[in-house]
Protein backbone atom coordinates (compact mmCIF):
# COMPACT_ATOMS: atom_id res chain seq x y z
CA UNK A 1 0.00 0.00 0.00
CA UNK A 2 3.04 2.47 0.95
CA UNK A 3 5.09 1.30 -2.38
CA UNK A 4 2.25 2.24 -4.14
CA UNK A 5 1.71 5.72 -2.56
CA UNK A 6 5.02 6.41 -3.29
CA UNK A 7 5.03 5.00 -6.93
CA UNK A 8 2.41 7.43 -7.77
CA UNK A 9 4.29 10.58 -5.43
CA UNK A 10 7.16 9.69 -8.38
CA UNK A 11 5.83 9.69 -11.44
CA UNK A 12 2.82 12.94 -10.45
CA UNK A 13 6.23 14.64 -9.89
CA UNK A 14 7.99 13.39 -12.82
CA UNK A 15 4.82 14.58 -14.81
CA UNK A 16 5.03 18.04 -12.58
CA UNK A 17 8.81 18.89 -13.89
CA UNK A 18 7.62 17.69 -17.25
CA UNK A 19 5.05 20.33 -17.08
CA UNK A 20 7.39 22.93 -15.99
CA UNK A 21 9.65 22.28 -18.35
CA UNK A 22 7.34 22.24 -21.11
CA UNK A 23 5.27 25.33 -20.10
CA UNK A 24 7.70 28.19 -21.52
CA UNK A 25 8.09 26.32 -24.66
CA UNK A 26 4.58 26.01 -25.30
CA UNK A 27 3.97 30.29 -24.45
CA UNK A 28 6.95 30.61 -26.75
CA UNK A 29 5.24 29.09 -29.63
CA UNK A 30 1.88 30.49 -29.38
CA UNK A 31 3.58 34.02 -28.90
CA UNK A 32 5.48 33.04 -32.02
CA UNK A 33 1.97 31.74 -33.52
CA UNK A 34 -0.04 35.04 -32.93
CA UNK A 35 3.32 37.25 -34.21
CA UNK A 36 2.96 35.54 -37.51
CA UNK A 37 -0.42 35.83 -37.76
CA UNK A 38 -0.43 39.77 -36.79
CA UNK A 39 2.73 39.80 -39.69
CA UNK A 40 0.47 37.96 -42.33
CA UNK A 41 -2.36 40.03 -41.74
CA UNK A 42 -0.18 43.39 -42.03
CA UNK A 43 1.67 41.88 -45.39
CA UNK A 44 -1.82 40.48 -46.52
CA UNK A 45 -3.35 44.31 -46.44
CA UNK A 46 -0.61 46.20 -47.74
CA UNK A 47 -0.29 43.84 -50.51
CA UNK A 48 -3.46 43.53 -51.66
CA UNK A 49 -3.28 47.34 -51.87
CA UNK A 50 -0.47 47.32 -53.65
CA UNK A 51 -1.07 44.65 -56.35
CA UNK A 52 -4.71 46.51 -56.45
CA UNK A 53 -2.77 49.62 -57.91
CA UNK A 54 -0.61 48.06 -60.22
CA UNK A 55 -3.56 45.19 -61.23
CA UNK A 56 -6.14 47.79 -61.76
CA UNK A 57 -8.57 45.70 -63.81
CA UNK A 58 -7.24 42.72 -62.17
CA UNK A 59 -8.45 42.59 -58.79
CA UNK A 60 -9.23 39.09 -58.89
CA UNK A 61 -5.65 38.12 -59.64
CA UNK A 62 -4.27 40.86 -56.60
CA UNK A 63 -6.41 39.03 -54.21
CA UNK A 64 -5.00 36.04 -55.08
CA UNK A 65 -1.19 36.85 -55.11
CA UNK A 66 -2.40 38.48 -51.26
CA UNK A 67 -4.04 35.60 -50.32
CA UNK A 68 -0.71 33.46 -51.05
CA UNK A 69 1.45 35.26 -49.16
CA UNK A 70 -1.19 35.15 -46.46
CA UNK A 71 -0.89 31.13 -46.30
CA UNK A 72 2.80 31.14 -47.09
CA UNK A 73 4.09 33.54 -43.92
CA UNK A 74 1.08 31.50 -41.56
CA UNK A 75 2.91 28.31 -42.67
CA UNK A 76 5.74 29.67 -41.94
CA UNK A 77 4.85 30.35 -38.22
CA UNK A 78 3.02 26.92 -37.52
CA UNK A 79 6.44 25.21 -38.82
CA UNK A 80 8.71 27.35 -36.62
CA UNK A 81 6.35 27.18 -33.48
CA UNK A 82 6.25 23.54 -33.96
CA UNK A 83 10.52 23.13 -34.22
CA UNK A 84 10.80 25.02 -31.29
CA UNK A 85 8.18 22.25 -29.39
CA UNK A 86 10.79 19.66 -30.63
CA UNK A 87 7.75 18.03 -32.60
CA UNK A 88 10.04 18.58 -36.44
CA UNK A 89 9.67 14.62 -36.35
CA UNK A 90 6.23 14.78 -36.88
CA UNK A 91 6.43 17.38 -39.05
CA UNK A 92 8.50 15.85 -41.08
CA UNK A 93 6.41 12.34 -40.81
CA UNK A 94 3.08 14.78 -41.90
CA UNK A 95 4.95 16.46 -45.05
CA UNK A 96 5.62 13.15 -46.11
CA UNK A 97 2.34 12.12 -45.91
CA UNK A 98 1.18 15.43 -47.60
CA UNK A 99 3.39 14.80 -50.50
CA UNK A 100 2.11 11.88 -51.39
CA UNK A 101 -0.91 12.83 -50.96
CA UNK A 102 -0.15 15.91 -53.35
CA UNK A 103 1.09 13.43 -56.10
CA UNK A 104 -2.03 11.54 -56.42
CA UNK A 105 -3.87 14.95 -56.66
CA UNK A 106 -1.66 16.27 -58.97
CA UNK A 107 -2.36 13.21 -61.23
CA UNK A 108 -6.04 13.76 -60.50
CA UNK A 109 -6.33 17.59 -60.92
CA UNK A 110 -3.51 18.04 -63.71
CA UNK A 111 -6.08 19.23 -66.34
CA UNK A 112 -7.38 21.98 -63.19
CA UNK A 113 -4.04 23.09 -62.71
CA UNK A 114 -3.42 23.43 -66.42
CA UNK A 115 -6.10 25.47 -66.69
CA UNK A 116 -5.79 27.17 -63.74
CA UNK A 117 -1.89 28.40 -65.12
CA UNK A 118 -2.89 28.94 -68.42
CA UNK A 119 -5.83 31.74 -66.93
CA UNK A 120 -3.17 33.18 -65.18
CA UNK A 121 -1.20 34.30 -68.20
CA UNK A 122 -4.29 35.22 -70.05
CA UNK A 123 -4.89 37.49 -67.40
CA UNK A 124 -1.34 38.82 -67.31
CA UNK A 125 -1.09 38.88 -71.69
CA UNK A 126 -4.08 39.91 -72.28
CA UNK A 127 -4.26 38.61 -75.89
CA UNK A 128 -8.03 39.65 -76.12
CA UNK A 129 -10.72 41.47 -73.83
CA UNK A 130 -14.54 41.06 -73.69
CA UNK A 131 -16.59 41.91 -77.25
CA UNK A 132 -13.45 40.90 -79.36
CA UNK A 133 -14.09 38.72 -82.08
CA UNK A 134 -11.94 35.47 -81.89
CA UNK A 135 -11.18 32.74 -83.22
CA UNK A 136 -10.46 29.66 -80.65
CA UNK A 137 -9.75 26.08 -80.80
CA UNK A 138 -12.16 26.43 -84.18
CA UNK A 139 -14.81 28.08 -81.93
CA UNK A 140 -15.72 31.78 -84.26
CA UNK A 141 -17.73 34.48 -81.55
CA UNK A 142 -17.08 37.02 -79.35
CA UNK A 143 -15.41 36.86 -76.08
CA UNK A 144 -18.24 36.44 -73.23
CA UNK A 145 -15.61 36.04 -70.09
CA UNK A 146 -12.52 35.07 -69.38
CA UNK A 147 -12.12 33.09 -66.54
CA UNK A 148 -9.62 30.93 -64.40
CA UNK A 149 -10.60 27.75 -65.85
CA UNK A 150 -12.63 28.66 -68.89
CA UNK A 151 -12.97 30.89 -71.58
CA UNK A 152 -16.39 31.10 -72.85
CA UNK A 153 -17.18 32.57 -76.23
CA UNK A 154 -20.92 33.83 -77.73
CA UNK A 155 -20.61 31.98 -81.11
CA UNK A 156 -22.88 33.47 -84.33
CA UNK A 157 -25.29 31.00 -83.51
CA UNK A 158 -26.49 32.56 -80.76
CA UNK A 159 -24.60 29.70 -77.97
CA UNK A 160 -22.44 30.31 -75.42
CA UNK A 161 -19.36 27.87 -75.69
CA UNK A 162 -16.48 27.74 -72.89
CA UNK A 163 -13.10 26.86 -74.18
CA UNK A 164 -10.40 25.35 -71.65
CA UNK A 165 -8.26 27.76 -71.22
CA UNK A 166 -4.86 25.27 -71.95
CA UNK A 167 -6.42 25.24 -75.31
CA UNK A 168 -5.73 28.89 -75.65
CA UNK A 169 -2.04 28.38 -75.60
CA UNK A 170 -1.76 24.68 -76.84
CA UNK A 171 -2.16 26.05 -80.54
CA UNK A 172 -3.05 29.21 -82.07
CA UNK A 173 -5.74 31.70 -81.79
CA UNK A 174 -6.80 34.47 -83.52
CA UNK A 175 -8.39 38.22 -82.32
CA UNK A 176 -10.03 39.84 -85.22
CA UNK A 177 -10.40 42.81 -83.24
CA UNK A 178 -6.91 43.47 -82.40
CA UNK A 179 -6.08 46.54 -84.59
CA UNK A 180 -9.99 47.27 -85.17
CA UNK A 181 -9.83 46.45 -89.17
CA UNK A 182 -9.78 43.61 -91.10
CA UNK A 183 -8.68 42.18 -94.43
CA UNK A 184 -11.43 41.40 -97.11
CA UNK A 185 -10.25 39.08 -100.09
CA UNK A 186 -12.40 38.17 -102.57
CA UNK A 187 -11.23 35.49 -105.24
CA UNK A 188 -13.11 35.15 -108.51
CA UNK A 189 -12.53 34.42 -112.31
CA UNK A 190 -12.36 35.79 -115.94
CA UNK A 191 -13.19 34.17 -119.57
CA UNK A 192 -9.56 33.73 -121.72
CA UNK A 193 -11.39 36.26 -123.79
CA UNK A 194 -11.18 39.32 -121.39
CA UNK A 195 -9.00 42.04 -121.23
CA UNK A 196 -7.12 41.77 -118.05
CA UNK A 197 -6.28 45.15 -117.75
CA UNK A 198 -9.58 46.40 -117.95
CA UNK A 199 -10.90 43.50 -115.45
CA UNK A 200 -8.11 45.07 -112.87
CA UNK A 201 -8.99 48.33 -113.52
CA UNK A 202 -12.56 47.91 -113.08
CA UNK A 203 -12.19 46.19 -109.98
CA UNK A 204 -10.28 48.40 -107.98
CA UNK A 205 -12.65 50.89 -109.31
CA UNK A 206 -15.77 49.82 -107.72
CA UNK A 207 -13.79 48.44 -104.52
CA UNK A 208 -12.66 52.04 -103.79
CA UNK A 209 -16.84 52.87 -103.87
CA UNK A 210 -17.39 50.39 -100.59
CA UNK A 211 -18.54 52.32 -97.65
CA UNK A 212 -16.46 50.48 -95.04
CA UNK A 213 -13.25 50.77 -96.94
CA UNK A 214 -10.38 52.20 -95.36
CA UNK A 215 -8.74 55.18 -97.49
CA UNK A 216 -5.67 55.11 -96.50
CA UNK A 217 -4.96 51.49 -96.74
CA UNK A 218 -3.28 50.43 -100.30
CA UNK A 219 -5.91 48.03 -102.92
CA UNK A 220 -4.01 45.21 -103.44
CA UNK A 221 -5.29 43.15 -106.91
CA UNK A 222 -3.12 40.20 -108.50
CA UNK A 223 -3.88 36.90 -111.23
CA UNK A 224 -3.41 34.38 -109.68
CA UNK A 225 -3.69 31.71 -112.00
CA UNK A 226 -4.35 30.29 -115.70
CA UNK A 227 -7.02 28.05 -114.82
CA UNK A 228 -8.04 25.56 -117.30
CA UNK A 229 -11.60 27.48 -118.37
CA UNK A 230 -10.53 31.49 -116.40
CA UNK A 231 -7.93 33.69 -115.57
CA UNK A 232 -8.37 33.54 -111.45
CA UNK A 233 -7.40 36.86 -109.60
CA UNK A 234 -7.89 38.06 -106.04
CA UNK A 235 -8.47 41.42 -104.55
CA UNK A 236 -7.52 42.43 -101.14
CA UNK A 237 -8.70 45.67 -99.73
CA UNK A 238 -9.01 46.81 -95.69
CA UNK A 239 -12.34 47.94 -93.36
CA UNK A 240 -13.27 49.37 -90.33
CA UNK A 241 -13.97 46.30 -88.27
CA UNK A 242 -16.11 46.21 -84.83
CA UNK A 243 -18.74 43.59 -85.80
CA UNK A 244 -18.41 40.61 -87.99
CA UNK A 245 -21.31 41.87 -90.07
CA UNK A 246 -18.95 45.21 -91.32
CA UNK A 247 -16.87 41.73 -92.72
CA UNK A 248 -19.94 40.55 -94.63
CA UNK A 249 -21.08 43.82 -95.56
CA UNK A 250 -18.16 44.27 -97.17
CA UNK A 251 -17.48 41.15 -99.02
CA UNK A 252 -21.48 41.39 -100.05
CA UNK A 253 -21.25 44.78 -101.31
CA UNK A 254 -17.93 44.23 -103.64
CA UNK A 255 -19.15 40.92 -105.42
CA UNK A 256 -22.48 43.12 -106.11
CA UNK A 257 -20.27 45.72 -107.59
CA UNK A 258 -18.27 43.74 -109.50
CA UNK A 259 -20.61 41.77 -110.79
CA UNK A 260 -23.09 44.62 -112.35
CA UNK A 261 -19.92 46.68 -113.71
CA UNK A 262 -18.69 43.68 -115.68
CA UNK A 263 -21.96 42.85 -116.52
CA UNK A 264 -22.14 46.69 -117.87
CA UNK A 265 -18.69 45.99 -119.37
CA UNK A 266 -19.49 42.78 -121.19
CA UNK A 267 -16.69 41.11 -118.78
CA UNK A 268 -17.46 37.41 -118.46
CA UNK A 269 -16.98 36.10 -115.04
CA UNK A 270 -15.67 32.43 -115.57
CA UNK A 271 -17.48 29.16 -114.33
CA UNK A 272 -16.85 25.41 -115.70
CA UNK A 273 -17.47 24.13 -118.36
CA UNK A 274 -18.67 20.10 -118.76
CA UNK A 275 -18.32 18.14 -121.40
CA UNK A 276 -20.71 15.39 -121.99
CA UNK A 277 -19.73 12.13 -124.09
CA UNK A 278 -22.93 10.61 -125.76
CA UNK A 279 -21.21 8.44 -127.76
CA UNK A 280 -20.75 5.76 -124.79
CA UNK A 281 -21.91 2.08 -125.60
CA UNK A 282 -26.11 2.23 -125.60
CA UNK A 283 -25.60 6.14 -125.73
CA UNK A 284 -28.22 8.49 -128.06
CA UNK A 285 -26.38 10.87 -130.34
CA UNK A 286 -28.14 14.27 -129.21
CA UNK A 287 -27.66 15.57 -133.01
CA UNK A 288 -29.17 12.87 -134.47
CA UNK A 289 -32.77 12.91 -133.34
CA UNK A 290 -34.87 15.24 -131.22
CA UNK A 291 -35.39 14.22 -127.67
CA UNK A 292 -38.36 13.63 -126.78
CA UNK A 293 -39.43 14.97 -122.70
CA UNK A 294 -42.28 12.75 -121.69
CA UNK A 295 -44.90 13.97 -119.10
Amino acid sequence: MIGSIFREYSIFEKWDESVFHFLPKILLAVLVLALFYVIAKIIRRYSLKAYTRILKKQTDLAKAISLILYIVILISGIIFALEILGLEGYLTKLLAGAGIVGIIAGFAFKDIASNLFAGLLVNLQKPFKDNDWVKIDGKFGTINEIGWITTSINNISGQEVFVPNQLIYKSTFTNYSAFQKRRVILQSGVSHGDDLDKVKAIAIEEVQEIKALKKDEAIDFYFTDIGSYAYNFEVRFWIEFLQQTDYLNAMSEAIMRIKKRFEEEGITIAYPVQSLDFGVKGGVNIFDKPIEIKE
